[in-house]
């Protein structure tokens, strides 16, 4: 995988390689790119950081975003749909698959700040089910063991043979509570799971007496206008929708997913409805949801004293982890920063903040690369530390 890139040192690659970089920004950065109210240097930074790494990856499309002490700008590069189509803008809609995961660690936040839930109850309080006949494993598992991915539980929730096709219901769940081991002790170590975070937004939802995405537009999409945040596409919506490509290139269908559980990846956003959401995050002393806020942004789990880390370095050395949020302790230049990756339907996106510093990235690309994907979270990563070094 590739390192993270540096800009100046990839302008300088670019140019031993015979490319004018000057006469290919005019080309490419004009069209497309959303009007952004920002200072001049914070526009030339984002659109120059952009433009680079559009180039050296060579993905059919990049969008970049960023606020900082309240000020946005948006840049979009390449085509968003197809050979001839406009590049992305701030208004581009886009999968960004398991970054609905912080956006679940929120709601779990907001119950929590309201008494509605806590952080440490058992998963046997809203599932009372699960505590007949399963093993005793399972009652131990608490909330914050299912947003900070130590629960014990595998990726994917199990499928019985020919059950592929259908949808994943709350009864998969319990089904698989029941009759399989934990993979290991809650809370002793940690591995990525979406099993995890569906079985989080179900919990949550049996405790509120709410669907999950009503939880979504309650808490969090609708107190800041996030009209574009949403699990289903209005037409209109679709029409603005980045698509995605396969490793190969091929363009990918979007297709949404007809099963119950949404809490682990099935949103769809807008850069400029992501960004509206960093500056509710980057507000520290604000009193709107301060409290829920407060508990979005501690940590809950050190890296240091867990038996084994799986599925959570691939965009940055994670340190520890908040609710749903991976932590990155300060290093070098670097600030402290929280973030999340996402990827589906040939899309990889990526969302960091230092909410100490005042500043958030969001990144995105329409490839299946892994390379790619490494290197714009080290992207977004250096940007942080170049708008806010310590």
């Amino acid at each position: 995988m590739m390192k993270p890139l540096n800009c100046f040192g990839s302008v300088c690659r670019i140019i031993r390689c015979g490319v004018v970089v000057v006469m290919m920004f005019a080309g490419f950065t004009l069209s497309g790119i959303q009007a952004a109210k920002a200072d001049p240097f914070l526009d030339e930074l984002v659109e120059f950081t952009g433009g680079v790494f559009y180039l050296e990856q060579k993905v059919p499309a990049v969008i970049i975003g960023v606020v900082r002490n309240g000020e946005m700008s948006v840049r979009g590069f390449g085509e968003r749909a197809g050979k001839d189509s406009k590049a992305p803008d701030g208004d581009t809609v886009i999968r960004i698959g398991s970054i609905t995961k912080a956006f679940t660690g929120e709601v779990l936040a907001h119950l929590a700040a309201g008494n509605i839930v806590q952080l440490t109850q058992p998963l046997t309080r809203t599932w009372p089910e699960l505590a007949v006949n399963t093993k005793a494993d399972v009652g131990h598992i608490r909330l914050v063991d299912l947003v900070t991915h130590s629960a014990g539980l595998p990726r994917e929730v199990s499928r019985m043979p020919g059950a592929e096709k259908d949808p994943i219901a709350a009864q998969d769940f319990i089904n698989w509570l029941k009759k399989e081991p934990l993979l290991f002790k809650p809370g002793k170590s940690v591995h990525y799971s979406n099993f995890g975070f569906d079985l989080l937004g179900l919990s949550l939802s049996k405790a509120a007496n709410k669907p999950f995405p009503a939880l979504i537009k309650h808490h969090i999409t609708d107190p800041l206008n996030m009209k574009d945040t949403t699990f289903v596409l209005s037409g209109e919506q679709r029409e603005r929708l980045m698509q995605g490509h396969d490793f190969d290139g091929s363009a990918l269908p979007d297709v949404t997913p007809d099963s119950a559980p949404k809490a682990a990846g099935g949103l769809y956003s807008t850069p400029n409805d992501l960004l509206r959401w960093m500056q509710w995050h980057l507000d520290r002393f604000g009193q709107n949801a301060a409290e829920a806020r407060l508990l979005d942004h501690s940590l809950y789990l050190m890296r240091d004293g867990l038996a084994t880390v799986s599925g959570l370095d691939e965009s940055g050395h994670m340190d520890a982890m908040g609710l749903g949020w991976v932590a990155l302790m300060p290093k070098g230049d670097r600030p402290f920063i929280l973030q999340k990756a996402g990827g589906l339907q040939g899309t990889f996106s990526y969302i960091a903040f230092a909410p100490t510093r005042g500043v958030a990235v969001f990144i995105a690309i329409n490839k299946f690369d892994f390379a790619a994907a490494a290197a714009m979270a080290g992207v977004a990563n250096d940007l942080i530390a170049t708008l806010a070094p310590r």
